[in-house]
C-alpha cells in the first residue's frame, strides 16, 4: 500500500482520541485509548511496518468520494464502480455514557448501494507505534488482537482468516441492499470478542451520534456568507477537545512533513497554551460557551498546577495537564513518504516563549466577558504572573515559531506582552479587582514604545521579526487583531504593503497564501522549503479586513484572498498546518489553529461586508 496524500484522509473521533481515514478506506492514524497513546494503526508514518485498517471495493478502475454527513463527523467514502456504488460509513459513537460498551469504538459499515460488489477487509495493528508484538486470536465473532496490557476486539459475522502477518482479512461479496459491520473496541466480553449489533441497534448507534452533532451544532451563533465552512472547522475543533479535562490539542497527528523528505517533523498531539486560548476566542466568537469554559477549568484544574511564581510557564502540556513530554525518535519507521526522523514527545516544552502570556490573558478576558467573572482566587494567579511579566518582558525568547536555534527579540512576543498587561488592566478595572494598575500601565506603555522604536525597521518600512532583523513575518499581521494599534495606522499599512509582496521581492505571499518568514535564508537553522503557512494566511485576510474601515479597497482584498484561501481546504474542508506548492497538505493534519483563523476571518469578514451580497 503506497503513501496517500495528506489532504486524502477525514477524520472521525470522539473527543479522547481520533482515526484518519483516506478516500481509499483505510484508516491508517488511530492512537489508543487517547490522543497522545501510541499508535495502533500508522501507516500513516511507516506504510509497512505502522498497520492500517482498509474496508474497500476489491475492483480495478474504482473512482472515490468521501464526504461528511451533513452537520457531523460522520464520515462516508463511496466507492464508484463501474457496476455498482458500495458505501462505507465510519463514525465513533458520541454523546453515550461514560460506561457505554460503544463508547471506545471505531463503528464501520460497509453497504452495497447498487449492483454487487466484492469487498476486500484487511486490519493489521501494530502497538505501540509497530514496537510491541501481540497475538492474533481469531474467533466466532470475530478477532481479538492482545498486545500487553491493550486487547483490541473486531466484531463482525464475516469470516477472517489470518494474513500471516500479525492481522486478519476477508473478502466477500455485497449484493444492492446487503451490509456488514465491523466494530473495533477496547473491550472484549468474558475474554471474547463481543457479539457485533443487530442491523437494528447499529441504525440506532448511528442516529444517535448524527443527534449528538446535530444538537452540538445548533448551538452555532455564526449564520453567516461562510457558514459551511465555519461549521467544518467547529466540528473538527470538537474532535481536537480531550472531553475529560478540557484540553485542546493542536493536531492529533505527529511526524508529518513541513518538507517532504526533510526534517521538519514535529509531534502536536499536545496542548499549547496558545493555540487553545486562540481557540477560546474562537469558539466564543460562534456561540460555544461550553467548550471555552471547559479549556478554562482545564487551566485552573491540570495547567496551573505548573505555574510557579518566579519562573515562566510552561509552553504546552499533555491532555491530563503534566509537562513531561520527552522528545524521542522512532528510528524503525521510515516516515510519511521517507520524511525522518518521526517523532514522539515535543522539546519545545522546555523552551521559553514569552507570548503565551499575551494569548492566556485574551482568553482570561473574554471568558469574564462571555463566560463567566473570573473568581479572586484565579486572580491572584492572574495577578502573580503580570507582576512576573513586568519584570521580565525584557527577556529574549524562542517566538511564536520555536527557533530551536536562537533566542531573540521578537516582536510578536513583545507584543503579547503588551496584551497581557493590557487585558489584566481591563479586567481589573472591569471587575474592580486589586492590582497595581501604575505598574502594570507603565509597563505596558514601556513595550509599546520599545517595539515602535526596536521593532520599526526604517529602511523595509515595516516591522520585522525581530530587533535589528530585516526579515518580515507574518505573525505581526497580529498586531491590529489584538488592538496594539490601529488597523490604519500607517506603519500597519506599510506593513501589510510588505507582507503582500512576492516573496522574490522580499514579501510573503504568493497566489493569496502567506510564508510565516522568508522561505531563504531559513533563519530558524533547518534544511528545506516549508510551505506557506495557512493560519497566517487568515491573518492576513482579517488584518485587511480591519484596514478595509477606511479603505474600501482592502476589504475587497480580504474577501478576495478569503475565498482563495478556502480553496486550498481539502474536499471536506479540513486544513493542514501548511500548503505546498503544489497546493498540497503538508505538516499535522487537521491543525487547529488554521480552523480557528478561519473561524476568525469568517466571523470578522462577514461582519464588516454586513448587508453587502
Amino acid at each position: 500500500m503506497s503513501y496517500q496524500p495528506i489532504e486524502n484522509y477525514g477524520i472521525i473521533g470522539n473527543m479522547r482520541t481520533v482515526a484518519l481515514v483516506g478516500m481509499n478506506g483505510s484508516i491508517d492514524w488511530y492512537c489508543c485509548p487517547h490522543f497522545d497513546s501510541p499508535s495502533v494503526f500508522g501507516a500513516l508514518l511507516d506504510d509497512k511496518k505502522g498497520g492500517h485498517f482498509q474496508i474497500s471495493a476489491d475492483a480495478d478502475g474504482v473512482r472515490h468520494k468521501q464526504f461528511y454527513w451533513p452537520s457531523t463527523n460522520v464520515l462516508v467514502t463511496r466507492f464508484l464502480l463501474k457496476d455498482g456504488i458500495v458505501e462505507l460509513e465510519d463514525f465513533m459513537p458520541a454523546g453515550l455514557p461514560s460506561d457505554s460498551p460503544a463508547y471506545h469504538h471505531i463503528y464501520r459499515r460497509i453497504r452495497c448501494v447498487r449492483g454487487a460488489a466484492r469487498i476486500w477487509v484487511e486490519c493489521r495493528p501494530a502497538f505501540d507505534y509497530g514496537r510491541q508484538n501481540h497475538e492474533t486470536l481469531i474467533e466466532a465473532n470475530g478477532a481479538r488482537f492482545k498486545a500487553g496490557n491493550l486487547t483490541l476486539a473486531l466484531s463482525t459475522t464475516v469470516p477472517l482468516s489470518d494474513d500471516g502477518q500479525g492481522g486478519v482479512s476477508a473478502h466477500f461479496v455485497l449484493t444492492e441492499g446487503q451490509s456488514q459491520t465491523f466494530i473495533l473496541g477496547e473491550k472484549s466480553v468474558a475474554g471474547r470478542a463481543p457479539t457485533p449489533p443487530s442491523e437494528k441497534e447499529g441504525e440506532e448507534l448511528l442516529r444517535d451520534t448524527v443527534k449528538f452533532w446535530h444538537q452540538w451544532l445548533s448551538a452555532c451563533t455564526y449564520h453567516g456568507r461562510w457558514r459551511e465552512h465555519v461549521h467544518r472547522s467547529a466540528l473538527a475543533l470538537k474532535l481536537l477537545t480531550f472531553e475529560p479535562t478540557g484540553a485542546i490539542i493542536a493536531a492529533p497527528t505527529t511526524s508529518l512533513p513541513e518538507v517532504i523528505g526533510g526534517v521538519r517533523n514535529w509531534d502536536y498531539r499536545y496542548t499549547w497554551m496558545r493555540d487553545a486560548a486562540f481557540t477560546v476566542y474562537a469558539f466564543l466568537r460562534i456561540g460555544f460557551r461550553d467548550e471555552a469554559a471547559a479549556f478554562l477549568g482545564w487551566i485552573e484544574d491540570y495547567a496551573s498546577k505548573h505555574a510557579s511564581r518566579n519562573a515562566p510557564s510552561p509552553v504546552m502540556f499533555t491532555i491530563e495537564g503534566g509537562t513531561e513530554i520527552p522528545e524521542q525518535t522512532l528510528e524503525h519507521w521510515e516516515g510519511y513518504q521517507g520524511s525522518r526522523p518521526v517523532r514522539i514527545g515535543n522539546a519545545a516544552v522546555s523552551q521559553f516563549q514569552g507570548d503565551i502570556y499575551g494569548e492566556l490573558m485574551d482568553a482570561m478576558y473574554l471568558s469574564n466577558k462571555y463566560v463567566s467573572p473570573t473568581p479572586y482566587d484565579i486572580w491572584v494567579k492572574i495577578r502573580n504572573r503580570l507582576e512576573w511579566i513586568c519584570e521580565n518582558w525584557q527577556l529574549p525568547d524562542a517566538g511564536i515559531w520555536e527557533m530551536r536555534n536562537r533566542q531573540e527579540h521578537f516582536v510578536y512576543s513583545k507584543v503579547m506582552n503588551w496584551v497581557a498587561l493590557d487585558r489584566g488592566i481591563r479586567l481589573a478595572d472591569k471587575r474592580a479587582l486589586p492590582a497595581d494598575r501604575a505598574k502594570w500601565i507603565r509597563e505596558r506603555d514601556r513595550i509599546c514604545e520599545e517595539v515602535m522604536s526596536q521593532g520599526w525597521n526604517e529602511k523595509r518600512k515595516s516591522f520585522t521579526q525581530f530587533y535589528g532583523s530585516e526579515d518580515l513575518d507574518a505573525s505581526l499581521l497580529i498586531m491590529p487583531l489584538v488592538f496594539f494599534m490601529a488597523p490604519t495606522d500607517p506603519r500597519m499599512l506599510k506593513t501589510l504593503d510588505a507582507i503582500l509582496e512576492n516573496p522574490r521581492q522580499g514579501g510573503l505571499v504568493s497566489d493569496g497564501l502567506v510564508h510565516r518568514y522568508p522561505p531563504h535564508p531559513r533563519i530558524d537553522g533547518l534544511p528545506g522549503e516549508e510551505g506557506t503557512f495557512n493560519m497566517c494566511s487568515f491573518w492576513l485576510v482579517e488584518a485587511l479586513t480591519r484596514a478595509g474601515q477606511a479603505y474600501p479597497e482592502k476589504l475587497d482584498q480580504a474577501r478576495l484572498l478569503f475565498e482563495r484561501v478556502l480553496g486550498y481546504a481539502n474536499h471536506l474542508g479540513l486544513y493542514a498546518e501548511q500548503t505546498g506548492p503544489q497546493g498540497e497538505a503538508l505538516g499535522n493534519f487537521p491543525q487547529a489553529f488554521t480552523h480557528l483563523a478561519l473561524i476568525s476571518a469568517a466571523f470578522n469578514l462577514d461582519r464588516m461586508l454586513g448587508s453587502q451580497v
